[in-house]
């Protein structure tokens, strides 16, 4: 094994060295995705799209910083890299070019997005939003328009996928972006928290379906249990032990496997399950844990969380 020197001829200590390299390791190659094109097209929705991909978006990412920033999500647990790029300089796109081929060389796999609109969707939309277009300066705002379209025709040619974002709502762009970046044997997954809470502290706002777990009988007044937490094991046998606990939820898995597949086409992507009982301690903890365990079964992306344990 031969010693890096370092610039001043002296050897060089491990931590000297980036963290590939003192692995002995090369870092592995991203998939990287350079959202950019007109103010107003929707290059800030289409990056959280691709976040909900499983990309790791960066917003408003200046040119130079591009492959700085994805060498080292390649030296991390980053994936799949993604970033939003917006009109900054007039050297903007040609600074853009140029990191992109330097991604390329190094090996990654660099594929850029562009996100477009006619003019009268654009100047309809800024309008509706009484914002300046970043380049209309003291002119009119086609002006800016027209200034940035001339200012991305280097990098709108060299573009792997154009997205014109006129006649398209929120989910037909996700749709397009998925059709693009998905692979198509394994479709994007709901993920879904289901969260256990307590009746008197209030619903939580953020729940898009609640269960009541109150029609069972309740450990708070078996003496023995009543200290205890759905989490333990005396508690748990006790609440899906009870009668029709086990077809409630054989049930309500039925309803959520016809609901997952309609989020999913609805590039719905994250699903909060809320499962109450009187305190949030016993019947709806146990409930909440027994349902996670059950669509993580099934290939759901599926987490227990409980809001209101420990609050008594």
């Amino acid at each position: 094994m031969t010693v890096e020197e370092r610039a001043d001829g002296e050897p060089a200590a491990p931590g000297d060295l980036p963290a590939a390299e003192a692995h002995g390791t090369d870092p592995a190659p991203l998939d990287v995705v350079v959202v950019t094109g007109l103010s107003g097209a929707g290059k800030n929705t289409a990056g959280r799209v691709l976040e909900d991909l499983g990309f790791f978006v960066v917003d408003n990412l200046p040119p130079a910083l591009l492959q700085p920033m994805v060498e080292l999500g390649a030296r991390g647990d980053v994936h799949r890299f993604a970033a939003v790029v917006d009109v900054r300089s007039r050297a903007f796109s040609s600074d853009l070019q140029e990191s992109i081929r330097l991604l390329a060389e190094a090996g990654h796999r660099p594929r850029v997005v562009y996100v477009h609109a006619r003019n009268e969707v654009l100047i309809r939309r800024y309008e509706s939003n009484r914002r300046e277009h970043p380049l209309q300066g003291s002119g009119r705002l086609a002006d800016g328009i027209e200034a940035e379209r001339e200012l991305l025709t280097g990098i709108a040619g060299e573009a792997d996928l154009w997205v014109d974002t006129s006649d398209l709502n929120v989910h037909q762009l996700r749709a397009t972006l998925e059709s693009a970046f998905v692979d198509h044997d394994a479709p994007p997954q709901v993920v879904a928290t289901v969260l256990s809470f307590g009746f008197k502290y209030g619903l939580p706002l953020d729940a898009d379906l609640v269960v009541d777990a109150r029609f069972l009988p309740n450990p708070h007044w078996v003496p023995e249990l009543r200290p205890m937490t759905g989490r333990d094991a005396e508690v748990r046998d006790y609440v899906l032990g009870q009668d029709h606990a086990g077809e409630f939820l054989d049930e309500y898995m039925k309803v959520l496997g016809l609901l997952l597949p309609g989020y999913r086409r609805e590039g719905k992507r994250y699903l909060t399950l809320a499962v109450g009982c009187t305190g949030g301690k016993h019947r709806s903890v146990a409930i909440a844990e027994e349902f996670a365990r059950r669509l993580t079964a099934e290939g759901v992306a599926a987490n227990a969380r409980h809001r209101d344990l420990g609050r008594e």
